[in-house]
């Protein structure tokens, strides 16, 4: 079994913004693959199980808000008792200082920044396991970041994003399917792990 968590924010408001990308995209693969979302207070999180090519997987959107995201996440891997969260736990997150649309898969490293990543490394007690990075872009001048991640996507940015987010989709089922290494080695700009880009900033 394998743990893929997207991280966002909940409610209605924060559906379209550019934080809650990793909903989007972990809810593009549960639609593929005929997996059902629900919400499960036992664990603050909206949960699913299924099967993506072959492999056994379970969906998580944990309910709290993005900075407190690692109780959801900690809850989900006492329950599913997976064999080993460095291989078997996939988080997928927005990026600030990622080009918009632009992936990065890593197999580990700090939280760069990500303060729902950042409780998730603190509440597991490590920062060991994979994450699929979606590249949201850095805000214009004089724009606080915050106020950036919290805003909906461009119009321009809104028309590209159902191929980006499939494209995002189609990495974790490579992750799944054909494991970490194989999977930065086709989708990462560079084929591999090229520096962190870019000046990190707070983000939300």
């Amino acid at each position: 079994m394998k743990l893929v968590v997207g991280l966002g924010n909940p409610g209605p408001e924060y559906a379209d913004t550019r934080h809650n990308a990793g909903f989007r995209i972990v809810e593009r693969l549960a639609q593929r693959h005929g997996i059902v979302l629900r919400r499960e207070r036992r664990l603050g999180a909206r949960l699913g199980a299924g099967s993506v090519r072959g492999v056994g997987v379970t969906l998580l959107e944990p309910q709290g808000f993005m900075n407190c995201s690692g109780g959801a996440v900690a809850a989900a891997l006492a329950e599913l008792a997976l064999a080993d969260p460095g291989a078997d736990l996939l988080i997928v997150y927005d990026d600030l200082d990622l080009p918009f649309g632009r992936l990065r898969i890593r197999p580990g490293g700090g939280a760069g920044g990500h303060r729902g990543l950042a409780d998730v490394q603190d509440r597991l007690g490590r920062s060991d396991f994979p994450r699929l990075r979606f590249g949201i872009g850095r805000p214009p001048p004089g724009v606080d970041p915050v106020d950036h991640v919290l805003a909906p996507f461009a119009v321009e940015e809104a028309a590209q994003l159902p191929a980006l987010v499939d494209a995002a989709a189609d990495a974790i089922e490579a992750i799944l399917s054909e494991g970490v290494e194989a999977a930065i080695g086709r989708f990462n700009p560079d084929g591999g792990q090229s520096p962190r880009e870019g000046k990190k900033a707070p983000k939300g």
